[in-house]
């Protein structure tokens, strides 16, 4: 009887792990509490098309260059309230992009229905270009420059307070209770943008 307990235990733990295998190779992983949405090359299956971009994984990035609509994006399939969310991201000086954070509608991103982090060195009104949050939060004087080279985003939602870190210096530190959970969109909106990683942490 003990032989057969024994035997029962042994094919318990085996089927235990490797569903746990199966599991791993479904999912980017979890680091330090830090989800991983996009690694690399690796990650378009975490998010849905909006718009015509050419999103592609290619260089260790996932990236666009062109759009057969005027904006387009790669919008989360999870909704997230409160979290905290690093991103590695290259853009060329003529770049317009963002990060859309807490939106109400994935078919419809907008600076009004969700809180953009904004990527743009030659926007017109640099008012709310890079390292600003459009329509809520101005960007410091002189606004930081992001074209040309690797950057890092420290993005922390936490109820209304609404902070931003960009490549170590911070941006917006503020309060806005406006929006409280929704989807996190990646924008093409101009020029060429590459994400090679992105972790988000639920607080």
């Amino acid at each position: 009887m003990a032989a057969k307990d024994d035997i029962l235990k042994i094919m318990r733990t085996a089927t235990l792990l490797s569903g746990m295998a199966l599991a791993g190779c479904s999912s980017l992983g979890t680091l330090d509490g830090m989800t991983t949405l996009i690694d690399g090359d690796r990650g378009l299956e975490n998010f849905q098309r909006v718009g015509g971009a050419d999103w592609k994984a290619a260089d260790g990035a996932i990236q666009a260059s062109q759009s057969s609509s005027t904006y387009a994006y790669l919008v989360s399939k999870a909704k997230y309230g409160n979290f905290r969310l690093k991103v590695d991201f290259w853009a060329s000086d003529d770049a317009n992009s963002g990060l859309f954070l807490r939106c109400q509608d994935p078919q419809n991103i907008t600076a009004e229905n969700c809180y953009e982090a904004n990527i743009f060195d030659q926007r017109p009104d640099p008012s709310y270009g890079t390292g600003a949050i459009v329509l809520v939060a101005k960007a410091p004087v002189p606004m930081p420059k992001a074209g040309g080279r690797w950057n890092t985003y420290e993005i922390t939602l936490n109820g209304a307070r609404l902070t931003l870190v960009l490549n170590g210096v911070t941006t917006v530190d503020i309060e806005d209770a406006k929006l409280a959970s929704g989807h996190i969109a990646l924008q093409w909106g101009g020029g060429i943008i590459k994400f090679r990683k992105v972790e988000i942490q639920p607080l």
